[in-house]
Formats: structure tokens, C-alpha cells, sequence
């Protein structure tokens, strides 16, 4: 597959999951725009590779949406594709939830999504093409205990994809979710690093408990992400939209 006439945009691109999806969109011949709050990682990202570029940008600001977007333009041009990959998690018992709180899973989780689809999508309009993949959670699918905050804030973001979808099905453009269970990442190393101070539980018993839900009983690798993502980008998953897909071994 090639993507040699497409400007793809990853939002929380410079780590984990985003960095792995945006390595992979310039690998099938993209240019590639990766945005995140960290200089750092984004620029080592785009240092590396000649057809990624960088924008320090975040998505819970539609201004900083917008600067960004016109500086990506200038150089690749208008946006093809938009991956809407910025996102956070926290766990905290439901009765000791703030305002505060739910708001912060909001404001990342699903306005980040909002925001970056409504600056892309009259890009996507006037070519009559386009790819929206939101790269969501098997918490927007089920519940979890703990995370109800996310898990309502990823419920959410699914929702938008699928209803976005059947707005613009006529017009070229489809949105999808991708949905994995918990993905070999730094976030995740921090969720077991919590389970460990909370738990008393070494390492490994912190991880087996985390992966516990899956029923090959592993972590879900970046690649498999990004791999998913660039089919969804081709012109071979056309008829693929308001999808939300599951990437969890079978435990949805």
C-alpha cells in the first residue's frame, strides 16, 4: 500500500502508540505531521525522519489546533488523513472523583477529538476524501472498575466517530475507532507501577493482574496499532466506517 499523496496528521505523536503509527504512515510513503505538548520527543521523531514534521500543539486548545495546522499546511499541504491519537488516563476510586477530574479525561479523551476533527475536516471536505481514525480504548467499549472517568470520556469519543461517520459517508471520508485493550507503552508501564504501590504485588504479578482481561494473556504491541491504522488509510478498507474495532485478543 502506498500513501505517496497523502499529509497525515497524528495528534500525540511523539511516543508509544502515536510515534509507532507515525512511523508507520511515512514507511508506506505519507508526509506526516506529528503534534504533542513535549518538544523533545516530537523533534527526536522528526530529526529521524526526513518526511515527518512536527508542531508542538495541544489538542484541548482549538487556537493552538489552528497555528499548527496552517504551519503543517505550508509545508506538506492540505490535511488527507487525521489521527486523533492524543489521549490520557487516570484511576481513582468513583466516590473519590472531583469535577476536576472528570473534566481533565474530558478535555483530552474527547474534546481533543472534537477539536482536531473540526480544524481537519474542511480540508477532507474539499477534496472529497479523507480518513478520520480516533484511537480510542476497549474502555470505551465496557466498563472498568477505577477508570470510570476515562472510561466515560472514551465512550464518548467513540460515539462523536461513529456519529461523524454517517455525516460524511457521502462525501469520501470515513471515521473509525480503534480500540485495544492495554498496549506495551510507557502509560501502561505506569498503571503497573500504581498497581504495584497499591497492591504490594511485584512486577510480574502487577503485569499478569493488568493482562489478566485478554485472552491471548499479553500486551497489545504499537505496531499492531499503527498497522491497523494504515489499513484503514487505504483505499481497500473504503466501505470500513463508524467502526469501532476492537485490538484486544478477544476480550471484546
Amino acid at each position: 500500500m502506498t500513501l505517496s499523496d497523502k499529509h497525515c496528521l497524528v495528534t500525540g505523536g511523539g511516543s508509544g502508540v502515536g510515534a509507532a503509527i507515525a512511523v508507520n504512515l511515512a514507511a508506506c510513503g505519507a508526509n506526516v505531521t506529528i503534534t504533542g505538548r513535549r518538544k523533545a520527543p516530537l523533534k527526536a521523531l522528526s530529526d529521524r525522519i526526513d518526511t515527518i514534521a512536527y508542531c508542538v500543539c495541544d489538542v484541548t486548545s482549538p487556537s493552538e489546533i489552528s497555528t499548527s495546522l496552517a504551519s503543517a499546511r505550508t509545508m506538506f499541504g492540505p490535511i488527507d488523513i487525521a489521527v486523533a491519537n492524543a489521549g490520557a488516563a487516570s484511576s481513582k476510586p468513583f466516590g473519590k472523583l472531583t469535577t476536576q477530574d472528570l473534566t481533565a479525561m474530558l478535555d483530552v479523551n474527547l474534546m481533543g477529538v472534537f477539536h482536531t476533527y473540526q480544524a481537519v475536516l474542511p480540508d477532507m471536505l474539499a477534496a472529497q476524501w479523507g480518513r478520520l481514525i480516533t484511537i480510542a480504548s476497549t474502555a470505551g467499549l465496557k466498563g472498568y472498575g477505577y477508570v470510570s472517568a476515562y472510561s466515560a470520556a472514551k465512550h464518548a469519543a467513540i460515539g462523536l466517530t461513529r456519529s461523524l461517520a454517517l455525516e460524511v459517508a457521502r462525501k469520501g471520508i470515513t471515521a473509525n475507532a480503534i480500540c485495544p485493550s492495554y498496549v506495551d507503552t510507557p502509560m501502561t508501564d505506569r498503571t503497573i507501577d500504581n498497581i504495584m504501590a497499591q497492591t504490594g504485588r511485584d512486577k510480574h504479578a502487577a503485569t499478569q493482574a493488568l493482562i489478566a482481561g485478554n485472552p491471548q494473556g499479553r500486551l497489545i504491541q504499537p505496531a499492531e496499532i499503527a498497522d491497523t491504522v494504515a489499513f484503514l488509510c487505504g483505499d481497500q478498507a473504503a466501505a470500513i466506517n463508524g467502526q469501532a474495532i476492537s485490538l484486544s485478543g478477544g476480550e471484546i
